[in-house]
């Protein structure tokens, strides 16, 4: 077998390197249906996000890192159902998806150590794929909804 120059050497570890670190990226930015801008785009028959109303005696209308909040109530069903799921360990719809690590690499949701944040799919009907709707738990109990796939952030308020 012949022996390869030291610069073909360095070039194969160059892309070797190259790859481990794309598969690593990757992995953990959750795969090919979190990266397809073209599925992020939820159904033209979807609303958004509900807006909330509070009267100045009511509750806050912001958390203390200044998101809105949101009523559960005021969410699609889905949303309900995935807080259900979320408060009951499971089982979830999209296993190796659902629980895993939010990286918060948009920085829209308080600084917190990589893992604090898990993410979990609100299933939208009519889609054959996860959609754009998702609920982010913190290790503390807050949750987060996002109807746009990560472009904003409500604090969920429960009122059961």
């Amino acid at each position: 077998m012949p022996r390869l120059s030291r610069r073909t050497t360095q070039v194969v570890s160059t892309l070797v390197t190259v790859v481990l670190l794309v598969g690593v990226w990757w992995l953990q930015s959750g795969g090919p249906e979190d990266t397809d801008p073209a599925r992020a785009v939820e159904s033209p028959s979807v609303s958004s996000s509900p807006s909330v109303s509070s009267s100045p005696s009511g509750p806050a209308a912001t958390d203390e890192h200044g998101l809105s909040y949101v009523d559960l109530a005021g969410l699609p069903p889905e949303a309900a159902a995935t807080v259900e799921l979320i408060e009951a360990g499971g089982p979830f719809p999209y296993p190796g998806k659902d629980g895993s690590t939010f990286g918060n690499v948009e920085g829209l949701l308080p600084e917190r150590p990589r893992g604090y944040y898990a993410e979990y799919t609100v299933d939208t009907p009519g889609l054959d794929h996860r959609g754009a709707r998702r609920i982010i738990a913190g290790d503390g109990g807050e949750l987060y909804w996002t109807a746009d796939h990560y472009a904003s952030f409500e604090r969920i308020r429960e009122s059961r």
